[in-house]
């Protein structure tokens, strides 16, 4: 069983509205490591509803010290990225997934997201590419590297990407359908993989690779980390009756990557009695940094409260060595 401290919450923009492009929410933390002094995390925040009632997503990220994460260094002054282009993918808004070095350059994978009629959005997975250490980022091209297909027709969302033993893997979320609950649209979406050679051309190797509750299970990001000789992840997941208050976190491990033994059991992390994380816990990313494997995430409603970090505490130290990972 794994045992995470939790170390609190790091950042809340509805706290001090910096931006009107990031007056509330930071969803989607993602930690990078910018230098020996900074570990960054980027995310997704949102200014305030428009006269539409309709929101926009804009990826920024927050700086936090490496010698002490509570202390803030510095915030992006601008998002990361413009909307895209009219009836692109990502018109509406960019989500961070994964942030790796490739070479010289840093990749960004995102989520971006258009709007529709039936349904209130549909989802596909861009990558952006920075030439300047990660501060600075442009799109690979116009379109999603992945995107609808023959056999997800709906979106594709939540991309985790690894490169381990040259090989690159992604995890990301495929909606494999919408329920309509009281006239209300609900989408449900599982975990599934692809693979690739070079990080932009990939092919889909499964679908639903964590094993399911029930039928119509949830599940959200899964972040994939190396610990005492096995692979483990942490994701979160919810029951689609739940959207609004349901996601909690799961544990699976594994020996090769491709099948996971799922024992929620053993997250070894809850809901806190009270505060911002009292209700919900998603959008899970686990690095490893400093010889400490840490977790973050986000809380009630699906991080408007902002993100926090949790650390795992354990008596044996973290196996290295034995993966290539990134």
């Amino acid at each position: 069983m794994l045992r995470w401290r939790k170390l609190g919450r790091l950042f809340n923009p509805a706290h001090s509205r910096p931006w009107p492009w990031m007056q509330e929410f930071a969803q989607c933390p993602t930690p990078f490591v910018l230098n020996d002094d900074v570990l960054r995390v980027y995310f997704a925040c949102r200014p305030r509803r428009g006269a539409d009632r309709q929101y926009v997503s804009h990826p920024a990220y927050v700086d936090l010290a490496r010698d002490d994460l509570t202390r803030i260094v510095r915030v992006a002054q601008t998002p990361l990225l413009p909307g895209g282009d009219s009836g692109t993918f990502d018109e509406f808004g960019a989500m961070p997934g994964s942030v790796l070095r490739e070479g010289s350059d840093v990749y960004l994978y995102y989520t971006g997201w258009t709007r529709m009629q039936s349904v209130p959005y549909t989802l596909a997975i861009g990558l952006a590419v920075s030439r300047d250490g990660g501060e600075t980022f442009f799109r690979a091209g116009p379109g999603p590297v992945l995107g609808l297909s023959l056999d997800e027709p709906y979106f594709v969302t939540g991309p985790v990407v690894r490169i381990v033993d040259d090989q690159w893997i992604m995890w990301y979320l495929s909606c494999r359908r919408w329920l309509f609950d009281g006239g209300q649209p609900e989408p449900v979406y599982q975990i599934a993989r692809a693979g690739s050679s070079d990080g932009i051309h990939w092919q889909r190797e499964s679908a639903a690779v964590m094993p399911l509750l029930s039928e119509n299970e949830c599940q959200d990001i899964l972040a994939p980390f190396f610990f005492a000789g096995k692979w483990h992840a942490i994701f979160a997941w919810r029951q689609p009756s739940a959207f609004l208050g349901g996601y909690r976190l799961g544990y699976a491990w594994s020996t090769d990557l491709t099948t996971w033994q799922r024992d929620d059991s053993a997250v070894g992390i809850e809901l806190s009695a009270d505060g911002w994380d009292s209700q919900m816990m998603c959008y899970p990313q686990v690095i490893e940094v400093d010889g400490r494997i840490l977790m973050f995430y986000c809380g009630n409603d699906f991080g408007r409260e902002g993100f926090g970090v949790a650390e795992l505490v354990a008596d044996a130290p973290p196996v290295g060595g034995e993966r290539r990972l990134r």
